[in-house]
């Protein structure tokens, strides 16, 4: 019997992946699910991007790259980075990885010692935490719960937060789970602590181009800021290539250095054609456009379903970006509370235990409208709101 390291046995399958599992069991069962569970955009990869790979591989990208990624590609990250969110990095600053969730355990394998402390906002992606165990560190959580999930009311509550075992801050706007934007005064508090007590920041901003009406910084452009962030972000989103696994971490090349020690030994470099294939989405796609449709897309679904738990007495912080919506449920055990969602209304949906929010569940706008009409109909017909 194999005697498993105690850092893995502290770890639990991540809850989203859980549900999906779930859905595709009841599926194949035959059951009509409405899919709320799962964390990609339902919609379809532009035809340019697809040409894009199939010409990548007919010309035969087929083989190894430069562990940190293709040159086209690392100065296409760095130019997208620097012309649409105001930073200032070079190819040498970026490492291609393969999806964003690879560039932030890099970068924590490469920061976190054992005992070192994390600092995470809650509600928190579900993998941060993990990522950190996995490390041998400890997370330090940040309620953001009774601010409606915003960051900027909670900063005295950072500060306390912070001691001289605090290693890393993860901030993550716009948020998955809620669907928040943090606020420019929230930036500054980052920032402003960030830069008094020497911390290092990893900001995630991978949703960044699918903000409502808002608008955000990007942490690395604030005074102070760019030699002490972790800039991760990735083509999964905006462009609907989350099959694709091509995310990126942007980083002063101290850092770029470490964590490629991390990326060479582990993953080796991101695959040939798909580098070709982000490289042509930043460069050549219309952002703008892709983006921007996606946004309107999931700003009315956003706007149905608020509605309709409105209507059924039930307040949904409004989300303000993304494809997410927190759900406020009354459950002992939101997981079981899921699991019977599924199994008694045909609904798909992730415990908000997950992101360490008990209480809520959390929606994914990855549906039409009329299905997530349906969605609310289903759960108040079964007695679940």
């Amino acid at each position: 019997m194999i005697d498993f390291a105690q850092r893995v046995d502290t770890v639990e399958p991540a809850a989203p992946l859980v549900m999906s599992n779930l859905v595709s069991e009841l599926t194949e069962q035959g059951q009509d699910i409405v899919d709320l569970s799962v964390g990609q955009p339902d919609y379809e990869t532009p035809e340019e991007i697809k040409q894009a790979t199939k010409d990548a591989i007919d010309a035969g990208h087929t083989t190894y790259t430069p562990s940190n990624g293709i040159p086209k590609l690392r100065r296409a990250v760095a130019t997208h980075l620097n012309e649409r969110h105001g930073l200032d990095y070079a190819a040498e600053n970026v490492i291609a990885t393969p999806g964003g969730k690879q560039a932030l355990f890099e970068t924590v394998q490469a920061i976190v010692d054992p005992g070192d402390e994390v600092i995470v906002f809650e509600p928190v992606w579900s993998s941060y935490e993990p990522m950190v165990t996995l490390a041998g560190g400890e997370t330090v959580r940040v309620d953001l719960t009774p601010h409606e999930f915003h960051l900027e009311p909670a900063l005295d509550d950072l500060e306390a937060a912070t001691t001289d075992d605090t290693a890393l801050i993860i901030l993550n706007s716009p948020v998955n789970p809620s669907g928040m934007v943090f606020s420019e005064g929230a930036f500054e508090g980052v920032r402003d602590l960030a830069v008094e007590q020497d911390i290092p920041v990893i900001s995630d901003e991978i949703y960044k181009e699918l903000i409502y009406d808002k608008d955000q910084p990007s942490l690395a452009a604030l005074d102070g800021m760019k030699e002490r962030t972790i800039t991760i972000s990735g083509v999964s989103k905006c462009y609907s290539m989350t099959g694709y696994r091509l995310g990126y971490m942007a980083a002063p090349t101290d850092h770029t250095a470490q964590a490629g020690k991390v990326h060479s030994h582990s993953v080796s470099c991101a695959p040939n054609f798909v580098q070709h294939a982000a490289a042509m989405a930043l460069t050549e796609a219309d952002t703008d456009a892709i983006a921007g449709e996606m946004t309107e897309m999931f700003r009315r679904r956003r706007d149905t379903l608020v509605d309709l738990f409105a209507d059924r007495g039930v307040h949904i912080p409004v989300p303000e970006s993304g494809f997410y919506a927190m759900i406020p449920v009354d459950a002992d055990d939101d997981m079981q509370w899921c699991k019977d969602a599924a199994r008694e209304a045909g609904v798909g949906l992730v415990p908000g235990k997950a992101f360490g929010t008990p209480g809520y569940v959390r929606a994914s706008l990855v549906d039409t409208e009329d299905r997530i009409r349906q969605a609310v109909d289903r759960l108040a017909t079964e007695g679940f709101i």
